[in-house]
């Protein structure tokens, strides 16, 4: 049996044109050094300025593994569920957003999912496969979703925060296993939560 664990995380903190804040510096180091143990080899990202930066950062922990781009993990939204369907709270932010914008999402999280959402990897003929991927919020929520075979318009209801950690477990027989979700144990409180907007938080 042929096991594939992807180690997904969103980008570090990036101030709004997309650069690694400090902070964002610092929990891509932080998370580099929690996942420094483990046999990853490829670390794969999104082309954006600040995931790619975010996974250079996870490179000076992660000795053993390549860096590399992957066009499927960019930043879109997968997925947008007919208006009569729709939360309330999300009508205002898909107004606007055309048919040929829609399709476009949705064919790059059908690429996301037939890239990495298995337990195959053409180049890879070992029974293990440890990779990373640096991506964003809403490629995170539809990957969570695909393994939970949830509706499609469910990303809508899935979040992370800046370098928090989910791992998912893909085999050649049975379902994937979702081994954790958001987790930030390795961020100090101060770090925690970014990418949310302000609240109480436990």
């Amino acid at each position: 049996m042929t096991s594939r664990h992807l180690y997904i995380a969103r980008h570090g903190e990036a101030d709004p044109f997309g650069t690694l804040t400090d902070t964002g510096r610092q929990q891509a180091t932080l998370l580099g050094k929690r996942l420094a143990h483990l046999p990853i080899t490829a670390i794969w990202h999104s082309p954006l300025p600040r995931a790619t930066a975010t996974a250079h950062e996870l490179a000076g922990h992660l000795r053993d593994a390549s860096v590399e781009e992957a066009a499927e993990l960019t930043d879109n939204i997968p997925y947008v569920p007919p208006v009569e369907s729709m939360p309330p709270s999300w009508v205002g932010f898909f107004d606007g957003y055309d048919d040929a914008e829609a399709s476009a999402g949705q064919r790059t999280a059908h690429a996301l999912t037939d890239r990495f959402a298995t337990a195959s990897h053409p180049a890879h003929a070992g029974p293990e496969l440890h990779e990373m991927l640096v991506t964003h919020d809403y490629p995170i929520a539809w990957l969570v979703r695909d393994a939970l075979e949830a509706p499609p318009a469910r990303w809508l209801d899935l979040s992370t925060a800046n370098t928090a950690l989910t791992v998912i477990t893909y085999r050649t027989v049975g379902a994937p296993t979702i081994m954790m979700f958001n987790d930030m144990s390795h961020l100090p409180t101060e770090l925690r939560w970014t990418g949310f907007p302000p609240a109480n938080r436990p």
